[in-house]
């Protein structure tokens, strides 16, 4: 019976939780080299802003369909990668699962870690055949927990997600750079991810749905608040990223100049949430009014940044959107 426990894996929950799996995982198999806040950028993840209308917690991580969000964020590293997921409610789950689990124990006996949705995401670092578990943190605690291989994939949410990652190819600073722009606008300019479903808003959109439902009253308490604990540490990857990047492109230093207004609105944004005297975090309601106008300034200072990235995006030829492909395109089944 083989065991495997892959050292140097120490995911820990700071960013969005993809992110902090992404992180964990390729710094311990030196597949990057760099601190999170790049690794956010450079795959666009930090500039996701999702917000249900009553601003449930899910909104964090409902940015669209995961594959559809997550290749192209692998692709601009230039890693390989391999990933499968789907509803455990239908009849070929089994098939996929049994599949997955084989394919999960390859990748760690390859000393590289797993994506893998609990939820949220997390690393799977190791297993046990003996006792028939994977080995899974969550980012919240230093320790591990386990998941028997007959679980894998099993949660409340009734979705799965596992992901693997191989080899890297370099692609220069530049290209990256660019290409996390044009990833940024495309978040920006797609108001609804989760089509047929428009109760979830993104980019520009989801401004005004975190507004919306402050003004409406009946949101969801935790949820505005992580929803706002999210947006406030992203948008510091943001500035941070640009600050180091900015010299890159022409024109990036305005961005960055755009993102750094927004983040000395950031201490005074999170001033607006409280202790609820039982433990735990809520907003203010007599800040309510307050916080709906700062993310109104946070709102156009974004949208100027994004106006900047189109402009520095239209200076590069971009093959990848403006090529049709002889197959065509079409929606997932």
């Amino acid at each position: 019976m083989t065991r495997v426990m892959l050292d140097g894996i120490a995911m820990k929950r700071q960013s969005k939780s993809y992110i902090d799996s992404l992180y964990a995982i390729l710094t311990a198999a030196r597949l990057f080299d760099g601190p999170k806040y790049k690794l956010a950028g450079l795959t666009g993840m930090a500039f996701k802003f999702i917000v249900h209308e009553r601003l449930l917690p899910l909104s964090v991580s409902a940015y669209g369909q995961w594959g559809d969000e997550h290749e192209p964020a692998i692709r601009n590293l230039g890693l390989y990668t391999v990933w499968d997921a789907g509803r455990t409610r239908h009849p070929t789950f089994a098939y996929y699962q049994q599949d997955a689990v084989n394919w999960v124990k390859r990748s760690l006996d390859a000393g590289i870690g797993v994506i893998y949705w609990l939820p949220e995401f997390g690393v799977i670092c190791g297993y046990d055949d003996e006792d028939q578990v994977f080995y899974v943190q969550d980012g919240h605690s230093p320790g591990t927990s386990v998941v028997m291989y007959d679980n894998l994939g099993l949660n409340f949410t009734g979705f799965w997600y596992c992901q693997m990652f191989g080899e890297r190819v370099q692609i220069p600073l530049e290209a990256m750079v660019l290409e996390s722009l044009r990833l940024a606008i495309h978040d920006w300019d797609t108001p609804h991810k989760t089509l047929p479903n428009t109760d979830i808003a993104s980019g520009k959109l989801a401004y005004s749905f975190y507004r919306d439902g402050l003004r409406r009253g009946d949101f969801d308490e935790r949820g505005a608040v992580y929803i706002l604990d999210d947006y406030a540490y992203t948008r510091e990857e943001i500035h941070a990223y640009l600050s180091e990047v900015s010299g890159t492109l022409n024109g990036l230093s305005e961005a960055a100049a755009a993102y750094a207004e927004l983040a000395a609105l950031l201490p005074v944004i999170r001033s607006c949430i409280e202790s609820d005297g039982a433990g735990g975090r809520r907003l203010a309601r007599p800040q309510i009014d307050r916080l709906c106008e700062l993310l109104q300034q946070a709102e156009e200072l974004e949208d100027r940044a994004i106006a900047t990235f189109r402009a520095i995006s239209l200076q590069y030829p971009d093959p990848s959107r403006t090529t049709i492909r002889r197959w065509g395109v079409a929606s997932p089944r």
